[in-house]
Formats: C-alpha cells, sequence, structure tokens
C-alpha cells in the first residue's frame, strides 16, 4: 500500500497487534503503542496524553490519527490538540453498535434480527422458554446472558429492574462474521470467517468471542445462505454510508440449527479484533488497507479470496492461573504466532495464538491442531 505523500498516518494503539495490519515499515505509516504488551499497558487516550506521543505527532506534517476503536475522550484529546481523528464519529458508532439504540437504528433491516424486543429489567418474566438478555454497552459477550430459569429472570429483577434490557429469541448455531468495508462508491463485504466462541480450556464464559476460523465457514453455509448474508451485510453497510460512515465494519449473524435461516445478532462500529490476522493472510489488497483507504478517500480494492487461516484467544478466568511461557514456547514450537498479554481483569486477553492453518473441525470443535492448541493451554 502507498500511503500518499503529503501525509503520515499515525496509528495509536494499546495494543500493537491491531496496527499490523500493514507491514510497519510502510512509508507514511506509524505506530505508536506501548513499549511491551508484557510491561504496564496504557489505554490508547493515555497514550496519546503522553508528551512523547505529542512530539512525536506535532513533528510530523499532516499527521492523520488513527485508532482501534473511538471514544469520546479520544476524540476530545484530538480535537484539543487540533489533531485529525480519521475515525468515523464515536456518536455514530455508539449509536449503530450499543444493543438497545442499534434496534432503533436498523429501522427496516430490524427484520434481520431474531425476535426481539426492549423493556425494563423488571418486566421480564419467565415462560419456561430460554431467552437472551442483553444490557446496552458489552464486549465479547460479556454483556449477555442466557436466562433458562425463573432464579435467572429473578436475579436481573432484583440488581438492574430500572436498567433497559434487549431480550431476544434463543437461536442456537454457528456465528459466521464478516469484516466488511464501506467507501464513497461502493460496500466491499469481504471473507466470512467462524466466530470461536465460548469453548474451554480458553474462556468460561459461553458467550465469549474467542477467535475466528476462516476455512471452515464455507463448508458451513450453502450458496443461497452465502449470498443471504452478504445481503444483509451489504445493507447494513449501505445504511452506514448513508450516515456518513467510511472504513471497517464488522457483522455477526447466526445460522439456525433448526431453520436453516440467518439472523444478524451483533455490528461492530469499529475495526473488527480479526482485521489484522485477516490482511496478514490475504497479503496484498487487504481488509486493512481498504480501511485506511476508504477513510482517506482514496480507490480501494479488497482481496476477498483467503485459503486458510484462524486464531483463537486465551482468556484471563478467575479460578485458573497459567505458566505463560510454558505455554508460548510450546505453541511457538508449532510454528505458531503467539502474542502474550499482561492483563488481569477477567475475560481480558492472555495469549493470541494465530496460524495459517484452520483449527476448526466442526461447529463448537476443534481439529487436530485446535485440540493440540486446547490441551497446551491447560
Amino acid at each position: 500500500m502507498k500511503i500518499p505523500e503529503n501525509k503520515t498516518i499515525i496509528y495509536v494503539t494499546r495494543d500493537a497487534e491491531r496496527a499490523s495490519g500493514l507491514p510497519m515499515d510502510t512509508s507514511g505509516y506509524e505506530v505508536i503503542t506501548n513499549d511491551s504488551p508484557t510491561k504496564e499497558i496504557l489505554d490508547t487516550w493515555q497514550l496519546l496524553e503522553k508528551q512523547e506521543t505529542k512530539d512525536i505527532i506535532n513533528s510530523k506534517e499532516n499527521p492523520q490519527i488513527l485508532v482501534f476503536k473511538n471514544t469520546k475522550k479520544i476524540e476530545g484529546i484530538c480535537a484539543d490538540n487540533n489533531w485529525t481523528l480519521l475515525n468515523p464519529s464515536v456518536e455514530l458508532a455508539d449509536k449503530v453498535e450499543e444493543k438497545i439504540s442499534q434496534v432503533e437504528w436498523l429501522g427496516e433491516l430490524k427484520k434481520y434480527l431474531p425476535e426481539t424486543k426492549i423493556m425494563l429489567g423488571e418486566e421480564l418474566e419467565w415462560n419456561n422458554e430460554k431467552y437472551i438478555v442483553q444490557y446496552n454497552r458489552a464486549h465479547t459477550g460479556s454483556g449477555t446472558t442466557l436466562i433458562k430459569t425463573q432464579e435467572g429472570v429473578n436475579t436481573i429483577k432484583k440488581d438492574f429492574p430500572k436498567r433497559p434490557v434487549r431480550v431476544s429469541k434463543y437461536i442456537t448455531g454457528p456465528v459466521l462474521t464478516t469484516n466488511a468495508v464501506v467507501t464513497k462508491e461502493k460496500i466491499f463485504t469481504g471473507n466470512i470467517s467462524y466466530q470461536i466462541t465460548g469453548l474451554s480450556p480458553f474462556t468460561d464464559n459461553e458467550f465469549a468471542t474467542i477467535g475466528n476460523d476462516w476455512n471452515i465457514a464455507d463448508s458451513l453455509l450453502d450458496e443461497r445462505q452465502k449470498d443471504k448474508f452478504n445481503k444483509i451485510v451489504r445493507e447494513i453497510g449501505e445504511k452506514l454510508k448513508r450516515e456518513g460512515w467510511r472504513g471497517l465494519f464488522g457483522v455477526d449473524i447466526i445460522l439456525d440449527n433448526e431453520t436453516k435461516d440467518l439472523f444478524l445478532i451483533e455490528i461492530n462500529a469499529r475495526q473488527p479484533a480479526s482485521t489484522s490476522l485477516e490482511s496478514k493472510l490475504q497479503k496484498n489488497n487487504t481488509v486493512f488497507e481498504a480501511h485506511i483507504n476508504a477513510l482517506l478517500d482514496e480507490k480501494v480494492e479488497v482481496n476477498t479470496q483467503i485459503p486458510n487461516g484462524a486464531q483463537v484467544i486465551l482468556r484471563n478466568q478467575t479460578s485458573k492461573t497459567y505458566d505463560l511461557a510454558r505455554i508460548s514456547k510450546e505453541l511457538e514450537d508449532l510454528g505458531l504466532w503467539i502474542t502474550q498479554y499482561n492483563n488481569t481483569k477477567p475475560g481480558s486477553d492472555l495469549l493470541r495464538i494465530q496460524t495459517t492453518e484452520s483449527m476448526v473441525g466442526n461447529h463448537n470443535e476443534f481439529n487436530d491442531l485446535g485440540k493440540q492448541i486446547a490441551d497446551i493451554c491447560q
């Protein structure tokens, strides 16, 4: 990728992996991040407020700031320093991504959601059928609860009676996802990956997203289903485009095991976490390059074919401790790409494990490589 000569893209991020969709030696592209993922990790806004960061940015001619996920605080820091922030507005991103406002934002596209309604926690009832409750803000499954009993209803009614919740029909089946790009001219729908969710030993949260596999998705969907999947993504992209969005967004869609129909379950109004690996696998005309070109209003091309590849994340679990040095060494001996983190919060990343091969054999089942990785991570 060639960055326009009169601009410097400066990606500021707490996690360097987020910015690795472009080679670090790309002319006109610089990354400001933490010194090491195993030391104290500063958030993006904290990095932006460091004097060293300000000196670097202000030394560049026409710097263009890029972040993984925009926030009001980041917008404020950039405005205070008269820096150009490439990311779309946080106001629009929040409206699209948050669970409550998203339902209204979708408008006629609500038809793609599972049966859904918004209510207060105190209004929940138990009718002997499982259902999903989601709070407005959450990530990687942390704000999602499966209601299975009257006791589950009672807990929410007691703890959060006045908090609005999104209530959805419970659907079982594989979740498929894509990293799509909005440009001023069209929508690029990207590759479809299988979302690895809730599997042990990587997490103790059944709804936690822990990885992606780009190989198995092709065998899970027939041509009719692939067409509908891409139709949903394009229509969401067109709506985003009309409201001024540019660059990456992600869409998660579940395949109903019973009806074989597809239902929209999540929109990520930002650069999805799997973008960097997908771009490494694509090698050229990548979704990350498309993201930057779209934000710069430059010409965009995307390679929508990748042969294989997967990643899985080992997340912090309160009941476990890990010998990360031993685990990392054994995984590296398998030829895998490993990133280690010094996070302590439950559910946060400990290890990011990436490969050019597939890890998944079937829905909720690892293949031989996946099982080998899981055994090492026990």
